[in-house]
């Protein structure tokens, strides 16, 4: 089996690499947090000192970062994983980051006759616990044949979406319908609570009509019994939202709605939320009405 190096073992890249052991790769692990790092260790994993060190001891390298920034100090930087990467490698980025990114790390591996792709996930961390995120990808079939069978040993939906940067793409999709679709349950609930009906009853009811989803059903829930401890934080999507703004931008997309939800979460962050679920997005709109959703046990 190939040896792999995973880096940044986080909510989601805990139980992932935690997964690859599991099935039996040799692990080779890199985190800032001591004590995540430690948890996989005793799993079985190995301790690399540096991005360089763990690429070298690697015949595949995942890493599962916050933002661009850390992508780029992790892949580039001094010690970093193109400074022990090895012709031949796979370096795969799992983390969500600009496209522009994705296919500045792909076009630095192939420098070094090695292949990249860009993969990050969506699920949260109960995917990721369950291994099964949905992955989207970009990069080169070739390389997309080779990482498959260690994608499908931590999601489910794995879908091979186009060259460099078209998983990135693809994400920054999925949070934009993410995002929009928390705000319209927050509204959808809020409205029904102040206008005196049962909002847990308007749930159950809305459930089995075309409204249904898995918003609705997970988050909905969250926002009923404000259980607002992170699954997804609020600053991971506000990152992401910028993402996405930034990119249509750049094209000349008009996107009002996720504008609107990005302004929310700013709202939520400067409110102090930022390290709480993003279905917290809810209490922003319980501020502007002057009223909280009664807690409801489910």
């Amino acid at each position: 089996m190939e040896r792999i190096g995973f880096i940044g073992l986080g909510i989601m890249g805990k139980p992932m690499s935690l997964h690859l052991l599991s099935a039996g790769y040799p692990l080779c692990v890199l985190d800032v947090v001591q004590s995540a790092q430690d948890q996989v260790i005793a799993a079985g994993a190995r301790a690399g000192a540096s991005p360089q060190e763990v690429a070298a001891q690697s015949d595949v390298v995942i890493t599962m970062l916050p933002d661009s920034p850390e992508v780029e100090q992790v892949v580039f930087g001094k010690a970093g994983v193109l400074t022990g990467l090895r012709a031949g490698s796979l370096l795969i980025d799992m983390s969500t980051i600009l496209p522009s990114m994705a296919r500045r790390v792909a076009q630095a591996a192939r420098a070094q006759a090695a292949d990249a792709l860009d993969a990050p996930v969506s699920g949260g961390q109960v995917g990721a616990q369950n291994a099964t995120l949905s992955i989207m990808v970009g990069g080169a079939p070739a390389a997309f044949a080779r990482a498959q069978p260690i994608f499908e040993k931590m999601g489910k939906n794995i879908v091979h979406v186009g060259e460099a940067g078209a998983g990135q793409i693809a994400k920054m999709a999925n949070q934009i319908i993410v995002g929009v679709t928390i705000l319209g349950v927050s509204e959808a609930l809020l409205l029904a609570a102040k206008a005196g009906a049962d909002p847990a009853k308007v749930r159950e009811a809305i459930s089995g009509g075309f409204a249904q989803s898995r918003i609705l059903e997970l988050h909905g829930q969250r926002m009923l019994q404000r259980a607002f401890q992170p699954g997804f934080k609020v600053k991971l999507h506000r990152k992401d939202m910028a993402i996405a703004l930034n990119t249509a931008k750049e094209l000349g997309v008009a996107l009002p709605a996720s504008a609107n939800v990005a302004e929310l979460l700013n709202a939520l962050i400067a409110n102090g939320g930022a390290e709480l679920d993003h279905s917290a997005l809810v209490t922003m709109l319980e501020k502007l009405a002057n009223f909280q959703i009664p807690t409801t046990s489910i």
